[in-house]
């Protein structure tokens, strides 16, 4: 971790609460990739030791360096920031050609006879009606009547196999809550480049009325998006500080969205602290 207060001047201020070894949901604004490393380096050695960022996989994953560094070094949760169920692939019909490419086979070409034509014979039941006048035979039976056939039954469609449900981004912090690890999130989702947080998304209140007595801790990181600003892969040495604001809770009753705006309204206010 000395590598990383070098290069980001990181100093961590215990605003609200102090640093307990407690379980804990650390969440704060999301400005940069170093977020993670900023947040987990300003907690003392012995938090650290208990807690575990959360890292985007499609990021800290597709390196071996980077996935390295936060399995064996910060022992994060990777989580999925798209995760969408495996879909069948569907059949496409190909387009009917366009008119104008329609060219209509030619008729075919009745080559004209050389033989003689020949007498046409009289309809059978012309002759059959001849012969039975001369003979005085009685007429013949009617035919029988014609059955029709039995109605087509198609045979039953068996049931489609239903699409597996998509896999939910929150299992893996579930796991680590429920193994007692305390864990930093970025409830925006994604990294913003405004002074202010991004709306919170609605992981943040799911965790917390999960887990009713994990701590929530806000907390403000300062100047880390002029550390590693987005886009950019080499950071820039830079006086950075994270603060940490007093624990909050779901109050009985509270909807979802009033405590997001309530949550990101705690990380709002220590920007000033």
């Amino acid at each position: 971790m000395g590598i990383v207060r070098l290069l980001t001047g990181a100093q961590a201020r215990w605003y609200g609460c102090p640093p307990k070894a407690e379980q804990r949901i650390y969440f704060a604004n999301h400005q940069s990739h170093a977020d993670l490393v900023m947040i987990w380096a300003a907690l003392p050695e012995e938090l650290r030791s208990i807690t575990r960022p959360i890292a985007a996989r499609d990021y800290w994953a597709n390196t071996p360096v980077k996935r390295w560094i936060t399995t064996e070094v910060f022992n994060a949760v990777y989580v999925e920031r798209a995760a969408t169920a495996p879909a069948a692939a569907a059949a496409v019909a190909p387009e009917p050609a366009p008119e104008s490419a329609v060219v209509a086979a030619p008729a075919e070409r009745i080559e004209p006879s050389m033989e003689p034509l020949l007498p046409v014979a009289p309809p059978v039941a012309e002759a059959v009606n001849e012969l039975q006048g001369e003979l005085d035979l009685p007429a013949p039976p009617p035919p029988p009547p014609s059955v029709a056939p039995p109605p087509f039954i198609a045979e039953p469609t068996p049931p489609t196999e239903p699409a597996p449900p998509p896999a939910d981004p929150l299992a893996p912090l579930v796991e680590a809550l429920r193994s007692g690890d305390s864990i930093i999130i970025f409830p925006e989702g994604t990294r913003g480049h405004t002074g202010e947080p991004q709306k919170f998304k609605s992981g943040l209140y799911t965790l917390a009325t999960m887990f009713p007595d994990v701590v929530l801790v806000p907390a403000w990181i300062d100047n880390v998006q002029r550390v590693m600003p987005k886009g950019e892969i080499v950071p820039v040495p830079i006086l950075c500080s994270v603060t940490f604001g007093a624990p909050l809770r779901v109050e009985e009753g509270e909807e979802r969205r009033p405590f997001l705006d309530r949550a990101r309204a705690a990380v709002i206010a220590l920007r000033d602290v």
